[in-house]
């Protein structure tokens, strides 16, 4: 009932909504919670969303596991099919779009139609691009749909064309928006493939993101503008790499008294020692 009343109190506030149910889902996912509320209110608002929603977790956990490619395939043809149903029945809503482009994840090769639908832009590769713009009629800027379309990117390796995907829309994201923290989980996935320790210090290209990445967080509108702690936590790392120590000491600092594992466990072989040593330093600097 407590889930229900959340999800009912966010229609429409699209931000909203795609984070709550995407929270609610992630945590339903490893439970059959969803099939004891659709047996006793199958009408309920946001309850078919949700089901899309654990269909596709399920289904993105399986396949980062070594599981049988038949259970991934029967797991993502479900999914698949919940997320069709969520966009008939809400058609103002978002997330089945998103959780469409989530399962592109699923498909490098663009073997399914609406994963090789031609781009917008010339110099961008045919992609999801459909299930992008149908996501965005509804929430133009939503932070989810780019992150899930950059990670369809840098799942197939194309760590240029995540590039030029974010300098094609970017510069046309509100000042301050959380959309501005996306290059920096691009920059950790390219340390991920590298290993570069100095990416962040040699780069001047990564370093002008970074900053600018900065400057969005300070534009952000107050509290209503606050960005994810999960995009506050990889601003200070980058900050933090970039030698940027003061800085980082401001968005530790706005962030607390919470903390994310990213992208500290995907940089460093001791990921709580990396963190505590960015925010000694960090805030030695600051002082």
């Amino acid at each position: 009932m407590a889930a229900h009343a959340v999800l009912a109190s966010s229609w429409g506030n699209w931000p909203v909504w795609t984070a709550r149910s995407q929270v609610l889902a992630a945590v339903a996912s490893r439970t059959d919670v969803l099939d004891h509320w659709r047996a006793e209110a199958a009408d309920s608002v946001g309850l078919v969303t949700l089901l899309a929603r654990a269909a596709v977790e399920r289904a993105l956990m399986a396949s980062a596991q070594p599981t049988d490619p038949r259970t991934v395939a029967r797991l993502e043809h479900s999914a698949r099919e919940l997320c069709w149903e969520a966009a008939a029945t809400l058609t103002d809503d978002p997330v089945p779009w998103i959780c469409l482009l989530a399962l592109a994840q699923l498909d490098p090769g663009q073997s399914r139609p609406e994963h090789r639908v031609p781009a917008p832009d010339q110099l961008l590769p045919p992609g999801p691009w459909g299930l992008l713009a149908q996501a965005r009629r509804a929430d133009p800027w939503n932070r989810e749909a780019f992150h899930r379309m950059l990670r369809v990117w840098l799942a197939r390796g194309s760590s240029g064309t995540a590039t030029e995907f974010l300098a094609a829309f970017l510069p046309g994201a509100p000042a301050g928006a959380p959309l501005h923290a996306l290059p920096l989980y691009a920059f950790v996935d390219q340390y991920r493939r590298t290993a570069d320790q100095l990416l962040w210090t040699k780069n001047e290209r990564i370093r002008a993101a970074v900053l600018r990445a900065y400057q969005n967080w300070r534009a952000a509108p107050g509290e209503q503008g606050r960005w994810p702690v999960l995009d506050e936590s990889h601003l200070a790392h980058a900050l933090w790499a970039a030698r940027r120590p003061a800085d980082a000491a401001e968005v530790f600092a706005a962030m607390a008294p919470f903390v994310s594992s990213q992208p500290w466990v995907s940089v460093g072989d001791r990921p709580d020692e990396l963190f505590r040593q960015a925010l000694a330093q960090s805030c030695a600097a600051s002082r």
